[in-house]
C-alpha cells in the first residue's frame, strides 16, 4: 500500500509539473528563428547556446524549441540556475560529431546542470552514432537537476559510454525513453545514477551493450517500473566498494520489468578488497519477467572485471534486506540464482525469495539455485515453505519495511527449526543427490 502511494505521488508531481508548465504563458525561443539562425543539416552549436542563454534568463516560464529536422551539434551545456521553469523541446535529431576533437566539452556531449523545474521533451533524438568507436563521451548528463522531468526522448549509440548520467539530482522523473546501442558496445549503460535521490524511471525501453540501468553509490529512494531491458547486462546495483569515499545505497524498488536475452537480470555487484566498509540495503526486485536470461538473479561480492581488483581481501560492503519476489520466466544457463556473499560481511536478512525460473532447454535442466557460503542466517524459500504472509510499508525515510509471518498448519515455525530446514534443503539434499 505504501509503495502504491509513493508511485501515485511521483506521478502526481510529474503531471503537476507538466500541467503547470503548459498552463502558464511562456516565451518561445526557436533556434531556427531569425534571431538565432539555426538551420536543418547545419551546425547549430552556437544558435542553441544563444537560445538557451536567453531562455534561461527569462523572468517568465520559457520554451526552447529545436524543430523537426536533423541538426549537427558539437556540444551543448545547458547550465542554470534559470529564473523560471524552462521547457526544452527537442523535436528533431541532434547528431554528435564523428571526431572527438570537435566536441565542445571533454568527456560528454550534452549536459543539463544546476537547473530546477526543467521539462525536457519533444519526441526528439540525441544521436551519438557518428562518434561510436571514435571517442568516449557521455551522450547526455544531468548534474544537480531538481524537480524536473525527462519525457519522450531517444538516445542512440552513445560514444562508447553512458547514454544518460545522473549525478546529485533529486525529484527527477524519466518517462517513455528509448535507449539503443549495439549489443557488443561496452560501457554503454542506458542510465547511470549516483549520489541522487527520489529518482523515478518508468515506461522505458533500453537495449545496450552494458547495464540497462546501473545504480552507483549514494543512490536513495529510486523507483524503476515498467522497463523493458534487452539486450544488455540487466539492472545492476554497483559496482560498489572500489573507492574510499562511497556513500550507502538504500531504498530501491525495481518492479514490473522485463528482461529479454540479457547477460544478467537483477544484480548486485561489489568489489573484493574494498578500502572501506559500505552498505547496500532495502533493495526490492518485485514482479520481474525473465526471457532467456543468462544470470537472472545474482549477488556477486567478488566482482573483478579484467582481474584488476585486490584479491587479498573479501568485500567490505554489507548487503542486507534484499527482496526477490515474484520473479518468473526462463534462464539461459543451468544456474538461475547465484548468491555469492562476502565472507566477512555475509548477506543479512535477504529473505522472501520467491522465483519460478525454468531453464530454456529442459533436457539439461538441473538444480538452478547456487549458494556460496557464508549465507544469511534466515532464508525463506517459498517453494519449500509456501505458508508465509508478508506485509510492507514505507517509513518516514522512504524505506520499505517488511514483516513476514511464517505459519505451518496451526503453529509458528521456530527460528531454529527454520534455520535447520534451510541448511538441510540447500546443502545436505544436493550433496546426497550427487551420489
Amino acid at each position: 500500500m505504501g509503495l502504491k502511494v509513493m508511485n501515485i505521488m511521483a506521478i502526481f508531481m510529474f503531471l503537476l509539473l507538466a500541467a503547470t508548465a503548459s498552463a502558464q504563458p511562456r516565451t518561445i525561443f526557436d533556434v531556427t528563428s531569425a534571431t538565432y539562425g539555426g538551420k536543418p543539416n547545419c551546425d547549430i552549436t552556437d544558435a542553441l547556446a544563444h537560445a538557451w542563454r536567453d531562455a534561461c534568463a527569462s523572468p517568465w516560464p520559457s520554451r526552447l524549441v529545436v524543430p523537426s529536422g536533423t541538426y549537427r551539434l558539437r556540444g551543448a551545456n545547458f547550465k542554470g540556475p534559470c529564473n523560471a521553469p524552462i521547457e526544452v523541446q527537442i523535436q528533431g535529431t541532434l547528431q554528435a560529431p564523428g571526431d572527438g576533437h570537435q566536441l565542445v566539452n571533454s568527456g560528454y556531449w550534452v549536459a543539463f546542470q544546476y537547473i530546477d523545474r526543467l521539462f525536457l521533451t519533444g519526441g526528439g533524438t540525441f544521436d551519438g552514432s557518428q562518434g561510436r568507436n571514435n571517442y568516449r563521451a557521455i551522450n547526455v548528463r544531468f548534474d544537480f537537476v531538481t524537480n524536473s522531468a525527462i519525457q519522450d526522448i531517444t538516445s542512440l549509440d552513445s560514444s562508447s559510454y553512458f547514454h544518460f548520467n545522473v549525478f546529485m539530482c533529486h525529484d527527477l522523473t524519466f518517462q517513455r525513453l528509448t535507449i539503443q546501442a549495439p549489443k557488443k558496445s561496452s560501457n554503454t549503460d542506458g542510465i547511470h545514477i549516483a549520489r541522487s535521490w527520489r529518482i523515478n524511471v518508468t515506461d522505458t525501453d533500453i537495449g545496450t551493450g552494458d547495464d540497462c540501468i546501473s545504480i552507483g553509490d549514494g543512490t536513495k529512494k529510486l523507483i524503476v517500473t515498467n522497463v523493458n531491458c534487452g539486450p544488455g547486462h540487466g539492472i545492476s546495483v554497483g559496482s560498489l566498494g572500489k573507492y574510499s569515499d562511497e556513500q550507502p545505497v538504500y531504498g530501491l524498488v525495481v518492479r514490473n520489468c522485463t528482461f529479454t536475452n540479457t547477460t544478467n537480470g537483477v544484480r548486485i555487484k561489489t568489489w573484493p578488497g574494498s578500502p572501506v566498509t559500505g552498505l547496500a540495503s532495502h533493495i526490492h526486485f518485485v514482479d520481474i519477467t525473465m526471457n532467456n536470461v543468462q544470470n537472472p538473479i545474482i549477488i556477486d561480492q567478488n566482482y573483478c572485471p579484467g582481474h584488476t581488483c585486490n584479491p587479498q581481501g573479501p568485500s567490505n560492503i554489507k548487503i542486507s534486506n534484499i527482496r526477490f519476489r515474484n520473479i518468473r520466466g526462463t534462464s539461459a544457463s543451468q544456474v538461475a540464482v547465484n548468491l555469492a556473499c562476502s565472507q566477512t560481511l555475509p548477506c543479512e536478512k535477504s529473505a522472501d525469495y520467491r522465483a519460478k525460473l525454468n531453464q530454456k532447454d529442459r533436457r539439461k535442466q538441473r538444480r538452478m539455485i547456487q549458494y556460496k557460503r557464508p549465507f544469511p542466517p534466515v532464508l525463506t524459500v517459498h517453494e519449500f515453505l509456501p505458508f508465509a504472509y508478508c506485509t510492507e510499508s514505507i517509513d518516514e525515510h522512504g524505506l520499505i519495511r517488511s514483516k513476514c509471518f511464517f505459519i505451518c498448519e496451526m503453529m509458528m515455525i521456530n527460528y531454529y527449526v527454520l534455520h535447520f530446514f534451510r541448511n538441510f534443503v540447500l546443502f545436505i539434499v544436493p550433496s546426497i543427490q550427487q551420489f
